[in-house]
């Protein structure tokens, strides 16, 4: 079967374009309230199963792992049959891995949860690679980082939403020790699954290809692509700063409630959770707060900025004590906020050809998820407080990964305060050569064509 026929945003309606990116956008929402589900019912197993904190973890490692084994299926199907039949394969295994929750409660089967949830975590990071790539490239180059930072804070307003709901309506007095509200939980989660399928499958999804990215980059002069992948260095190194940032914030959020209650401050568990909800609201309103700043800052400049700060304030927890550090902890979380994204924008920024291969290499780079927390918590059993150790080694890589950027395009192009689209700026200077072309410039004009090196 042919690859899909693309085109690219500028092509579309006006109505088409806001159809399109409400419909994705909705995406982010789905796997938002999926996730925040899996601290709840890690609680609410190691009580009804009588299981360790250590084997409850199986639950986040199945959901990370996925990502790591299936986002670059995800990525490779999608480039061949696109963006909307890939869409439609992860709203099948999410909905699949959501409905199979039924059976593992009514028999009680841990083992059937964790192989469930790797099925949900199969289904999301094909998702991901599908609605974050599709928002990228939805539009102006300028303001990627922008669209995307938007479209995902509806991830971060679900992350608190979900858990705050289920601790509140289902998992409590009798319910705390059965598993009958988890299998109404997610045969609802199943339904929601169910009914964006049937959405997708009815609109008419615009396909923007890579075949036709790469047309558009190549009339501004800019050949990035036309290497093979493994020779795409910025999204090669994307995926090591991805995957050590998710594993840090992971790794954060996981022992948030164990860091805040040992603070000796008085604050209790149900506190500390309380604590918790408002870290992720501080996360989700950092997001919306980044979509303002990416407008107009240089998304990797920008980077560079939070990446410090991420470092600065993860270190500041794991050396502070008392109220000092549980503010540290909450300033990390809104500098966490807009990483994420922009990691992503920036490590498929001008791949053309390989936009959806390199799509699902950076989301690969969640699977950091399953490492970190386990090598923080052989540290937290002794000391939650140093544990913070961990993820700030993470947060200095992804550190190093901006400022290089920052670095490679002060020195091809000069420093970069404003944000701008290089797409319209290379067409520009090309008009303007032809235009003033004449027998002997143009030889000089094809040596002096611009070649995006990183």
């Amino acid at each position: 079967m042919a690859r899909p026929a693309g085109t690219t945003s500028g092509q579309l309606s006006r109505t088409k374009y806001w159809f399109s990116f409400a419909l994705v956008t909705s995406l982010f929402f789905t796997w938002g309230f999926a996730y925040g589900l899996l601290d709840v019912l890690n609680a609410h197993f190691q009580d009804v199963f009588g299981i360790s904190k250590l084997q409850s973890t199986l639950l986040q490692f199945a959901y990370f792992g996925a990502y790591f084994f299936f986002a670059p299926l995800g990525s490779i199907f999608m480039d061949r049959y696109g963006y909307k039949k890939g869409i439609h394969l992860g709203l099948t295994l999410y909905s699949l891995g959501a409905i199979f929750f039924w059976p593992s409660a009514k028999f009680a089967k841990y083992g059937g949860f964790v192989g469930c949830t790797f099925v949900i975590g199969c289904g999301l990071s094909c998702l991901e690679v599908a609605a974050n790539s599709y928002i990228a490239v939805l539009g102006s180059p300028k303001y990627a980082a922008a669209r995307l930072n938007f479209s995902q804070g509806f991830q971060g307003v679900a992350s608190f939403a979900g858990p705050m709901i289920a601790a509140r309506w289902f998992f409590r007095g009798k319910n705390a020790t059965t598993l009958d509200t988890v299998q109404w939980v997610y045969l609802a989660v199943a339904g929601l699954g169910l009914v964006l399928n049937i959405l997708f499958y009815f609109c008419d999804l615009p396909e923007i290809s890579g075949d036709a990215l790469a047309e558009e980059m190549h009339e501004a002069g800019i050949v990035s692509d036309q290497g093979p992948f493994w020779k795409q260095w910025r999204c090669i190194f994307g995926w090591v700063a991805q995957t050590t940032y998710v594993g840090a914030q992971v790794g954060v959020a996981s022992f948030a409630v164990n860091f805040m209650f040992e603070q000796g401050v008085g604050i209790s568990k149900a506190d500390a959770s309380q604590l918790f909800s408002y870290c992720q609201i501080t996360f989700a309103v950092g997001r919306f707060v980044g979509v303002g700043l990416l407008n107009f800052i240089d998304p990797a400049l920008l980077l560079s900025i939070y990446a410090i700060a991420c470092s600065t304030f993860s270190l500041a927890v794991a050396l502070s004590s008392g109220k000092a550090g549980i503010g540290c902890l909450f300033a990390l979380f809104f500098f966490e906020s807009i990483c994420y994204p922009v990691i992503f924008t920036l490590g498929t920024k001008n791949l053309g050809r390989h936009t959806k291969r390199g799509s699902g290499l950076i989301v690969m780079g969640v699977g950091g998820g399953a490492w970190y927390p386990p090598a923080q918590g052989s540290i937290a059993d002794r000391n939650t407080r140093l544990s913070y150790l961990v993820p700030f080694t993470g947060y200095v890589a992804m550190a190093v990964y901006a400022i290089g950027i920052v670095v490679s395009q002060s020195l091809n192009g000069g420093f970069r305060f404003r944000t701008i689209d290089e797409i319209a700026e290379q067409k520009k200077q090309v008009q303007d050569r032809e235009g003033q072309s004449t027998p002997e410039s143009d030889e000089k004009r094809k040596s002096d064509v611009y070649v995006e090196t990183i």
